[in-house]
């Protein structure tokens, strides 16, 4: 299959991913525009209740309002039909500016720090960065640095072996800063150019634990300057105001480089993305839609916003 078919095959998945948030955003938007003749306050009021309750959140949903009423006073907008447009063109502006690919160095070491609650699909995503990772060209290390949970550390195994990238492991209980130790010394002596690191699902609640990821990260830039080189959280999308939360948890507590967004794929919360990309000023890196090592995908805020929109084959 060529890069072209993969992409437009993505593409495809992704509408029919987004179908829910669809229904949820753009139905309600339709049936506020149908019929109405001409753009008032009403018309305003109705739309901003609309995205409010489909998890855009009400800073995006102040920007787009201010934007439509400054092209209605502009006279740029003459009938409610053309808000669709607006509202469109809005959100890729905004995610655009969020819009990041994480770059790989051709030389040096890159560490991944990931981080995020457990059930976010962290797991699933090192397992599919290794094997993006090792497609491209690297040579890969996964680092199971989550040793409060044995299904954590036996979960990578499996991913280790699935897509054929060695794994860096202790005995459930070490200390996962020791596991990080033992990596970056294996990397150093030319057995991989990328560490994906694993760790434990924290919760703002468990300040031991999130002690232990400063710890890490203290440990990854003595040993290699500049480490770790992208904290990564993971975010699952179905969890709508709960991702918004944990952005700023992890955020404020760890200093998040780039996002992923998991399970987008049969959730009618995808617009939390539209609300993460506004109040928070962090790259989106990569988005979820399935269970397929292909389903990882750099995110696009022009295929995110077309797949939105377009009814297609949803």
């Amino acid at each position: 299959m060529s890069i072209f078919q993969k992409k437009q095959g993505f593409f495809e998945k992704l509408k029919r991913g987004l179908a829910k948030t669809r229904d949820l955003l753009l139905t309600d938007v339709n049936d506020i525009i149908l019929g109405k003749k001409e753009i008032d306050q009403e018309l305003f009021d109705e739309l901003e209740e609309a995205l409010i309750a489909a998890d855009v959140g009400p800073a995006f949903t102040a920007e787009l309002i201010e934007r439509m009423t400054d092209s209605v006073r502009r006279k740029e907008l003459d009938s409610p039909e053309r808000l669709k447009e607006v509202l469109r063109n809005t959100m890729k502006a905004i995610l655009k500016k969020n819009e990041a690919p994480l770059v790989l160095p051709k030389n040096g070491i890159f560490t991944i720090l990931v981080v995020g609650v457990n059930g976010t699909g962290k797991t699933t995503t090192i397992g599919k960065l290794a094997h993006q990772f090792k497609e491209q060209g690297h040579s890969v290390l996964m680092v199971a640095a989550d040793t409060f949970r044995a299904a954590a550390i036996e979960q990578l195994e499996i991913w280790s072996q699935r897509v054929g990238v060695p794994l860096i492991k202790q005995k459930m209980n070490s200390d996962p800063s020791a596991v990080v130790f033992d990596a970056i010394a294996a990397a150093k002596t030319g057995r991989a150019d990328v560490l994906i690191v694993d760790t434990a699902g924290r919760l703002h609640t468990q300040v031991n634990l999130m002690e232990e990821m400063k710890k890490m990260k203290r440990v990854m830039s003595r040993e290699l300057p500049g480490a770790p080189h992208e904290v990564l959280l993971v975010l699952d999308a179905t969890t709508g105001q709960n991702a918004v939360s944990q952005a700023k948890m992890f955020s404020d507590s760890v200093g998040v480089t780039g996002l992923v967004l998991t399970k987008l794929d049969g959730t009618s919360k995808g617009g939390v993305i539209l609300r993460i990309a506004k109040e928070y000023n962090i790259p989106i890196r990569y988005i979820g839609i399935g269970e397929g090592l292909d389903d990882l995908r750099e995110f696009s805020s022009e295929d995110f916003v077309s797949a939105l929109f377009e009814q297609g084959n949803s």
